[in-house]
């Protein structure tokens, strides 16, 4: 049977001009971003807090971080974490980490101490930044690792101009650092005598052995079993990620355009594309180093970003947001929505929204994992098939097989969802049995990445995501697809979004229970949820019907913004078996 490989090439180039096949230079991430500094050195590379950066201006904070941390002992090989939000020391740090031939190991910042313990133990990691008031919990957690462990910190004004950093210090609360490490073993450096000691450093700190093929980073994801694991991406990973990402776009060059980066550093989405897409494209960073509506919609107005990249829930949070009303954004170039599965209801509701405030782009929806630092299939600029989330990025292929197996299957036939091209992982770090779990080399020769996700491929090439394998709920019998639920659900006038669960039951194995946010204006009554139910059993199979509505103001949420299926799951267990009784 042909697969996409055979007929991507010449339907490609049929939608917005997207190039079957791209170069990728034998260039390191900080050498790609360093080609911009000379080709656009008076470009804005980045805006953090009212203060604009030139790219000839980054270069030279690449270069001082770099000998900061050689004059501190880092050399090519190690592990260095970085524990920040989007802020300008941590841009610094990620590309001189590459540098000198480091491995960057990103973490999250509103991790629990017994948490970064694991990423500096599991990635060997001797060296961490984080913010000040991050600094207890990260030296109470660098206490507990066996070997020393220096940590750099740095507070948000360091990175702000002198009459911008008076005023934050009179408006943010103040965040005492211990004088005192936690312990002898470990080390603080605060972030003004680090960047000091990189005077005294006079050799050229570059390692010039370092290859696009190397280790560039680490981040982290429950990948396909739901345990955390480290995912060391190369060199090579994030360059193509970035250009592929950029000729997917629709537009021949994006150099001074200005990308809203909300989504975080220490994420494959915001690392991958808000950031190093940005910068290996000449574009304007706007660094928001935390997401909040209100804040976000002013950026949004002052600042006119051409792009905006963030998670579904993020385009919810935006739809009830009234400060919008109003507003012109015919600025934008491009809407992307990555990290969560986007409905098909949400991305009408957007869809108009963006129409009614003069947007003359759609919304465009990435799938990708982190395991290829993120998206892999971007629907095109212009096209989209409802339900789909779009054609493979240049040099990547899908294949759906047949779950458990290397099997593929027929156009139009659901089953495992595999990727195959240059952003696809080294590997778990230290963790050779996962890996040859995950990467296997199917009869064609080529290394596949098994997703854990199912879907399915039409044959014009369009590929369909379902969900997550291990979410598929299984009731007297029959398999249901919690998304395909909540686009039904979703569909409802009243209804802004909802997430499906499975709940536990002696007869059924699962029952299925929705949790639902109204939209605005909505009052919770009985009516309103009899309504919806009324709706259900006429879009929705008795076997899949919801069996209770509980309405919530909003969903939980992951530390990256994703809805939290899994704490609703955990909810419903611990209940008590008559408060579960009432729900019925």
């Amino acid at each position: 049977m042909d697969n996409i490989r055979e007929v991507k090439a010449p339907w490609l180039a049929q939608y917005g001009d997207i190039p079957a096949t791209l170069e990728y230079p034998a260039l390191t991430m900080v050498q790609m971003v360093e080609r911009m500094c000379e080709q656009y050195p008076d470009n804005v590379a980045y805006e953090f807090v009212g203060r604009k950066v030139k790219y000839r201006t980054l270069r030279q904070e690449i270069l001082q971080t770099a000998k900061a941390l050689y004059a501190l002992g880092v050399r090519s090989g190690d592990r260095v974490t970085i524990c920040m939000p989007n802020t300008p020391q941590a841009l610094a740090m990620f590309y001189a980490i590459n540098k000198i031939g480091a491995v960057a190991n990103m973490t999250h910042p509103l991790s629990a101490p017994g948490e970064i313990e694991f990423y500096l133990k599991d990635s060997d990691s001797h060296t961490i930044l984080t913010l000040d008031q991050f600094a207890p919990k990260v030296l109470e957690a660098a206490a507990k690792v066996p070997y020393p462990v220096t940590v750099i910190v740095t507070k948000v004004q360091d990175a702000l101009s002198l009459p911008v950093k008076i005023g934050y210090q009179l408006t943010q609360k103040k965040y005492e650092i211990p004088e005192k490490p936690v312990a002898e073993k470990d080390k603080i450096v605060l972030w003004s005598r680090f960047l000091r000691d990189s005077k005294n450093v006079t050799e050229d700190v570059e390692d010039h052995t370092k290859t696009a093929a190397d280790a560039g980073a680490i981040l982290y994801s429950g990948g396909t079993t739901g345990t955390t694991k480290g995912i060391l991406l190369s060199n090579l990973n994030f360059n193509a990620l970035g250009l592929q990402t950029a000729a997917a776009s629709g537009y021949k060059s994006l150099a001074g355009m200005k990308m809203l980066a909300v989504m975080p550093i220490f994420h494959g989405f915001g690392l991958g594309v808000c950031i190093h897409t940005a910068l290996i494209s000449g574009m304007d960073c706007i660094l928001v180093p935390k997401f909040n509506v209100d804040s976000y919609t002013e950026l949004l107005k002052e600042k006119k970003p051409n792009f905006i990249a963030g998670v579904p829930t993020l385009y919810e949070a935006l739809l009830r947001n009234k400060n919008l009303e109003g507003v012109d954004l015919s600025y934008l170039r491009g809407v992307f929505s990555g990290g969560d599965s986007l409905s098909i209801e949400l991305k009408k509701k957007v869809d108009a929204f963006l129409k009614a405030h003069n947007a003359p782009v759609q919304i465009r929806e990435g799938y990708g994992t982190t395991e290829c630092v993120t998206a892999s299939c971007l629907t095109p600029k212009d096209t989209y098939k409802e339900g789909s989330i779009g054609v493979p990025f240049p040099d990547t292929f899908y294949k759906i097989v047949r779950v458990g197996t290397t099997e593929e299957v027929p156009y139009g036939e659901e089953g495992e969802i595999c990727v195959s091209g240059p952003s696809v992982m080294l590997g778990y770090n230290n963790n050779p049995a996962e890996t040859a779990n995950t990467l296997r080399t199917h009869d064609d020769g080529r290394v596949w990445l098994h997703t854990g996700d199912l879907g399915m491929m039409d044959e014009e090439g369009f590929v369909y995501f379902r969900q997550r394998i291990k979410r598929m709920i299984i009731t007297s019998g029959y398999n249901v697809y919690p998304s395909q639920v909540e686009n039904i659900i979703d569909a409802h006038p009243s209804v802004l979004m909802s997430c499906v669960i499975g709940v536990r039951d002696p007869y059924k194995m699962e029952k299925i229970k929705a949790f639902v946010v109204l939209r605005p204006g909505i009052e919770k009554t009985p009516a309103v949820k009899k309504e919806i139910l009324d709706y259900c059993r006429g879009h929705i199979a008795k076997y899949a019907l919801p069996y209770a509505i509980e309405f919530r103001d909003e969903l939980p949420k992951t530390l990256v913004g994703k809805v939290a299926y899994r704490k609703l799951e955990e909810e419903e267990a611990n209940k008590p078996a008559r408060a579960a009784k009432k729900d019925e």
